[in-house]
């Protein structure tokens, strides 16, 4: 006689696409309240003070975002989706599993109340041309026993999945030595505090996927610390987290005592002759959901309690207010690394194919179009959500600022540009321009998109509609909080501030720093 659980189910295709499309809504907006729990309890302990700041803009912003519905973060992520469909699994369906999950991802990014940015190109490595609703989802299926189909989603950001690395180590090479290497050079991109997933053994690809599913577990370092190790894995998730977090790379890179949240590992026996590594960091608005679908109907997700976050106001008390119209290389000249600044005025936008566009006509010595003068002006690494509603702008936090570097000095020289805000930390060709145009570089805080989208009084586009969310705005805002990330004479707070607090944690050899 058949097992109860291997009774026949009837999934339907409705259910699916209803699933997929309500849980990227979902996710969008709340947080896990194992992330704001972790996160509430480094902020309470962090010592430095611009990462303090930053995790209480995450925290506020976090907050907003669950009493609004709207994104944590503009960049809403690629969707990757882990299926594991039970044998005794009929299907009442007219399309693929693929193209159920695409259509629920294609509704739950073109939502009306809650629009998700389109961050989707087609023909990756030619024409770039967005697909518009976020489409295709990256899908693996697993075929396992039983009668229920379990999903396991993420909107994974550009900027954190852009640090993912891999090594095929020998197999006497050491796992700790490789990520205490690599860590560092993975900036600040990834929007630490987050997660960081590791995947050993399989092959290159299984590696990867590990890594992938690893950042989608709970968060549980508190408890294991707690209960101490009961594995040779769980000794490496031990060591790791204390040595990551005595880099002192901290929230945003600003230098501080939390950089990871937790550190998850999963592997998977692999070849004698081979130790495959890989790491893929989880960003703050980390977003992942777990379904189940037992042919009921469309899988249930219970919206949290606002009870869950900390009530935080932010202290913005040591904050300089500054008018950014009509500023100069003299007014930003004493602007201090580390200093928080409220920024009210006009500033343009523009990302990686806005300055593409901008340097093709600077070359070929056309003027840039009407509305586009950076002369003393201040330009916003951003790629807005669409506003709804009353919104001016839909939630707009800084996209990694470095993808900018390669044309930053032409445009700092031919346009008169005064200064740039984005999020972590600039390269050494950036920083000498900087320097010697005596500009400067501001961050804001990735993953406070919806609170920065506050400050944001009016907004128009000015140039290269045809970009989509990368075309150049017009925003005007009123204390848009930004912290000073490089001056006017290229100290960078990315490079002074993780080794002051590295020295300050005092574990880690000063060396691994330079």
């Amino acid at each position: 006689m058949a097992h109860t659980h291997d009774t026949m189910t009837l999934i339907r295709q409705d259910d699916v696409i209803q699933s997929i499309a309500d849980a990227l809504q979902y996710i969008s907006y709340y947080h896990p309240k194992d992330f704001i729990d972790e996160l509430y309890a480094a902020y309470q302990k962090e010592q430095g003070a611009a990462a303090k700041d930053a995790m209480a803009q995450i925290l506020i912003n976090s907050r907003l975002c669950a009493e609004g519905r709207r994104p944590i973060c503009q960049d809403t992520g690629i969707v990757t989706v882990f299926l594991k469909i039970g044998m005794a699994v009929r299907w009442d369906a007219r399309i693929s599993i693929a193209d159920m999950v695409n259509e629920g991802v294609r509704r739950a990014y073109r939502h009306p109340d809650n629009v998700l940015r389109a961050s989707i190109l087609a023909d990756p490595a030619g024409k770039r041309i967005n697909t518009q609703d976020n489409t295709p989802a990256v899908i693996h299926m697993e075929v396992v026993p039983g009668n229920t189909v379990e999903i396991e989603l993420a909107a994974k950001g550009g900027g954190s999945e852009a640090k993912a690395k891999f090594v095929m180590l020998n197999p006497a090479d050491s796992i700790v030595d490789w990520i205490m290497k690599t860590v560092p050079t993975m900036g600040a991109g990834w929007c630490p505090p987050g997660i960081l997933g590791i995947g050993i053994g399989g092959t290159a690809e299984k590696a990867m996927l590990l890594a992938k599913q690893a950042c989608m577990q709970t968060i549980d370092i508190q408890d294991l610390i707690a209960r101490g190790p009961g594995s040779a894995l769980d000794a490496l998730r031990l060591e790791l987290y204390d040595k990551i977090n005595a880099l002192g790379i901290g929230a945003q890179g600003l230098g501080g005592l939390t950089t990871v949240l937790d550190v998850k590992i999963l592997d998977y026996p692999t070849h004698a002759a081979n130790k495959p590594v890989a790491i893929i960091p989880n960003c703050a608005a980390t977003r992942h959901a777990h379904l189940l679908l037992d042919g009921s109907g469309p899988a249930l997700l219970t919206p949290p309690s606002l009870a869950d976050w900390p009530v935080i106001t932010q202290t913005t008390g040591s904050a300089r207010r500054v008018n950014i119209d009509g500023l100069t290389k003299h007014d930003v000249a004493d602007w201090q690394p580390g200093e928080t600044l409220l920024l009210s005025g006009k500033l343009l936008t523009g990302r990686d194919a806005a300055h593409k566009r901008i340097v093709d006509l600077l070359a070929q010595g056309q003027a840039l179009p009407d509305g586009v003068d950076f002369s003393n002006r201040f330009i916003y690494y951003v790629g807005p959500v669409d506003a709804v509603r009353d919104e001016v702008v839909g939630p707009a936090g800084p996209t990694t600022a470095t993808r900018m570097d390669g044309f930053t000095d032409v445009v700092l020289e031919k346009t008169g540009l005064l200064g740039m805000i984005g999020k972590a930390e600039r390269g050494p060709e950036a920083i000498a321009a900087i320097a010697r145009h005596q500009a400067v570089y501001l961050v804001a805080v990735g993953g406070a998109a919806y609170l920065v989208s506050k400050a944001i009084r009016q907004a128009r586009v000015v140039a290269f509609a045809d970009l989509g969310m990368e075309a150049i705005h017009e925003f005007v805002v009123e204390d848009m909080p930004v912290t000073v990330a490089v001056d006017s004479r290229g100290n960078s707070i990315h490079t002074t501030a993780p080794r002051e607090w590295q020295s300050r944690i005092g574990k880690i050899p000063v060396t691994l720093a330079s």
